[in-house]
């Protein structure tokens, strides 16, 4: 039997779900009206003031959940961009997401966003809000793999910062930059372990620590504005000094979210910070494992580089994404839920 849409009023909504590393990424690839703005940063800020509203349909309950991610794929202003995206997660939208990159990767090639596959290796040049993205996506015989991205200029702001952090007293951070600003703190200074401590007790330590750096550290980029927020804290295993064994970590973002995955971008962001003070070289490889599911991507700094005044690397992340399904989603006018909630 042919499966049929209910009534419903407006647009369907069509979406491909995938996972990296455990992680979700929502794709949405039709159904939003016209997205006005002359760039991507421009049409980020355009879905945040005027349609809003989808996002919490897409990402809230009853299609989504408290830890559901986004991609709304766009155009881009960029030449050499196969395409553009805006990400989005329970609170808002973010300026960069490599989970979502090595899954858009597989879908440009797969969903022919790229005309030409290449192999072993097809590139797909995303383009950000933070700026243009590339990622390696392996190809052969028609099917896809593995996605290694080249991060955006990545950069450590600062080092040993100490706030103010409530129900904690004075906290030591640091804060670099890889596509999105982190907080950087060893989970011990908490008396936690981010491989075998409740999830909530991870989240309410990083939650506390990402609102004081909010309160008392003010975050500038070189290039925008529009970049300079914190996006959340990573909670990291102390082990910053260079082995071949995994470093664990667990990144709380946005409202409180959980990332499933080692976080690309904030992989790119511990590399960078790791190179800023010669744990790690040039071409140097580390693997980095998710404490919520046990995942792992791989980071390595691969040239060095500046942002503004700032000292920077470029940083190579790889890791896996996996098709989970797609859906079409409507709404019924009379449904006083279909606007989506969340439980807290």
């Amino acid at each position: 039997m042919e499966m049929q849409l209910p009534p419903h009023e407006g647009d369907e909504l069509s979406v491909v779900d995938m996972h990296t590393g455990g992680e979700p990424l929502r794709i949405i690839h039709s159904g939003y009206p016209e997205i006005k703005g002359d760039s991507v940063l421009s049409k980020r800020r355009y879905v945040r003031e005027h349609l809003d509203h989808l996002r919490r349909v897409l990402m809230f309950e009853p299609r989504g959940h408290y830890d559901m991610y986004g991609a709304l794929v766009v155009d881009s202003e960029l030449p050499e961009a196969d395409l553009g995206v805006l990400f989005m997660h329970n609170e808002g939208y973010s300026t960069m997401c490599g989970h979502a990159v090595i899954a858009l990767g597989r879908f440009a090639v797969d969903y022919k966003l790229v005309k030409e596959p290449q192999s072993p290796e097809t590139q797909v040049n995303i383009h950000c809000p933070c700026g243009l993205v590339k990622a390696f996506v392996e190809y052969s015989e028609g099917k896809t793999g593995g996605v290694r991205f080249l991060s955006v200029p990545a950069f450590t702001f600062a080092t040993d910062v100490t706030v103010s952090v409530e129900k904690f007293g004075d906290v030591t951070v640091d804060i670099s930059y890889g596509g999105a600003f982190y907080a950087f703190v060893d989970a011990k200074r908490f008396g936690l372990d981010v491989t075998t401590s409740r999830t909530r007790d991870l989240v309410d330590a990083a939650t506390a620590v990402t609102n004081a750096v909010k309160s008392q550290v003010k975050l500038h980029h070189p290039t925008s504005d529009d970049l300079a927020f914190l996006y959340g804290t990573i909670l990291t295993d102390g082990k910053d000094d260079y082995s071949s064994d995994p470093t664990a970590n667990m990144c709380v973002f946005a409202e409180a979210q959980v990332d499933r995955s080692p976080t690309g971008s904030g992989v790119t962001a511990r590399v960078a910070l790791q190179y800023h003070r010669g744990l790690i070289q040039l071409n140097q490889t580390r693997t980095f494992q998710s404490g919520a599911t046990g995942s792992q991507f791989t980071g390595r700094a691969v040239e060095e580089t500046k942002c503004g005044d700032f000292k920077a690397v470029v940083v190579e992340v790889s890791g896996r994404a996996f098709y989970t399904g797609v859906s079409r989603f409507v709404q019924e006018p009379e449904d006083k839920l279909t606007h989506g909630f969340l439980l807290k």
